[in-house]
């Protein structure tokens, strides 16, 4: 007798992909918990994640500091840090449950002893709150100490794999200083755990916006015939922050805007609006399109034509007067590291051969603003009277991922009256006005993907080492070239330089 056949409702089915995705059990730990990070972001999305009912019941959140701290103690912060910076509304009895597997480990990252009371208190956790040996180790520490967290967990076991459990590391940029020592630091860190239970984070990945990138290319039709060099004359990526350096020098001198900001977030951004349609959303085949990209990305030459940096000095921005970057303190007086950074890089496939595309970050400029601008050609042909069209820029389509995220398409429109006039304008689409659920923050996200094991968002070995072969040759130049960067003054829009880069080339920067 043959069994049944059971049928597929294909409607479920695609209810049961909308469905949200909740992680099994599992618990977290995390290297660094006194930082700004884990304070403002960290522990506030995990509580967010509870909140929304995508944590497991008996989800572990373990601490690792050298604070003198009990479990109670860190249980505190943590509650602090909810109270303070969580997007969803506090509720008692979602934060009952989540304190019940909050636990703090003390030591330092050399000390075996404080890994071996690590070990044990995963294994208690593993017994009382039923994490079943499932945990994945958040670096949220300065890249120098990766090594030797990485090889504590492999001298403690904890970084062990089995058919039955997993083991995951997640690891903040910067990773790396140049190509060499990201090699070095993939090797070491492959030694411990494969390279699919490493994530590197980039915050920037998880935002909503950036993601948008993907549906705006893909699902519409209507893009797809004009993204490309026949239609674009140039890509602009764009981050730009108000805000100076303050408490951060010690971290920033020696590493600059452009390692900090265009080796990963930019290029990454670059990647995806120049990639290919991959044949799934599937991570293997999102990643193979991306490394495609980056590989047949190259800087521009020359280099002191094509790319621009500069450090801020003291200047009026947003009605007050602030200081420039040596007095703020912490900054050598003599620094040649950069707060703006600009470069000119060329993606040399079918698709794209010919259109530069121009990266430029920077702190105390006009605005906090991130933005990807692909401007289009003009028309070859105008059939309207010069005077007409005076006012009428180029068409662009222009990606703000924050902070009003959203999408902007800029046309030209007859201006009404008896003339024919032709001024610039703008359609707008703002996710705050088009969706009644608040977008959840890049680092829900990202950690709801490490727990559940879904790297799409996180690059691979690769996608770092060509981001770094990309601006190795721009790094070495200015580091050889002698020539300190040039100043510009808090509240502008970059140095002189960084105009006269465009301007070779008859273009301008967007003023977002």
């Amino acid at each position: 007798m043959t069994a049944p056949r059971t049928w597929r409702n294909p409607l479920r089915d695609e209810r049961d992909k909308r469905l949200p995705r909740i992680a099994g059990p599992c618990g977290l730990v995390i290297f660094g918990v006194t930082g700004d990070l884990s304070r403002k972001k960290l522990m506030p999305a995990i509580y967010d994640l509870a909140n929304r009912g995508l944590l497991p019941p008996g989800f572990a959140l373990t601490g690792f500091a050298r604070r003198d701290w009990a479990d109670q103690d860190f249980m505190q912060v943590v509650y602090d840090a909810v109270r303070e910076h969580a997007r969803t509304p506090f509720r008692q009895e979602v934060w009952d449950r989540l304190a019940e597997g909050i636990r703090f480990v003390s030591g330092t990252f050399d000390d075996p002893v404080a890994f071996e009371n690590l070990t044990s208190t995963i294994t208690d956790l593993d017994r009382v709150r039923g994490t079943g040996g499932n945990h994945a180790f958040y670096l949220s520490i300065p890249p120098g100490a990766f090594p030797t967290v990485c090889k504590q967990l492999a001298r403690s076991g904890l970084s062990a794999q089995s058919s039955d459990q997993w083991r995951r590391v997640v690891i903040e940029k910067p990773f790396g200083h140049d190509l060499k020592s990201a090699k070095e630091l993939n090797r070491i860190v492959n030694e411990v755990f494969p390279e699919e239970s490493v994530f590197r984070i980039d915050h920037y990945l998880g935002k909503e916006t950036v993601q948008n990138i993907l549906a705006l290319r893909f699902a519409n039709q209507l893009f797809e015939p004009i993204w490309n060099a026949n239609f674009v004359d140039h890509v602009q990526i764009t981050m730009a922050e108000d805000i100076g350096l303050g408490g951060r020098a010690g971290y920033y001198d020696g590493i600059g805007a452009a390692r900090d900001v265009i080796q990963n977030h930019l290029i990454q951004l670059l990647a995806l609006t120049a990639m290919e349609e991959p044949v799934s959303f599937r991570p293997d085949d999102l990643r193979a399109e991306k490394i495609k990209v980056l590989s047949a990305t190259k800087p521009a030459a020359p280099f002191d034509e094509t790319t621009a940096r500069g450090q801020y000095i003291g200047g009026w921005q947003g009605g007050q007067k602030v200081p420039g970057l040596v007095e703020e303190g912490g900054f050598a007086k003599d620094s040649t590291t950069e707060t703006f950074a600009a470069i000119t890089l060329e993606v040399n496939t079918r698709r794209w051969a010919g259109v530069p595309f121009y990266l430029r970050t920077g702190k105390r400029l006009g605005r906090r603003v991130t933005e990807i601008a692909v401007v289009f050609k003009r028309a070859p042909h105008l059939p309207f009277d010069s005077t007409a069209t005076e006012e009428l820029g180029q068409n662009a389509l222009v990606i703000r991922v924050q902070p009003d995220e959203g999408v902007t398409m800029r046309f030209g429109s007859k201006v009404p009256g008896t003339t024919m006039e032709v001024r610039d304008v703008t359609m707008d689409f703002g996710y705050g006005h088009a969706f009644t659920e608040s977008s959840p923050e890049a680092y829900e996200r990202l950690l709801l993907d490490v727990l559940l094991g879904e790297p799409s968002l996180f690059p691979v070995n690769d996608e770092v080492e060509l981001s770094w072969k990309i601006l190795d040759p721009v790094l070495q130049h200015w580091e050889n070239s002698g020539k300190r960067p040039e100043e510009y003054r808090a509240g502008t829009w970059g140095p002189p330089s960084a105009d006269a880069m465009m301007a070779r080339t008859g273009r301008h920067w967007r003023r977002p």
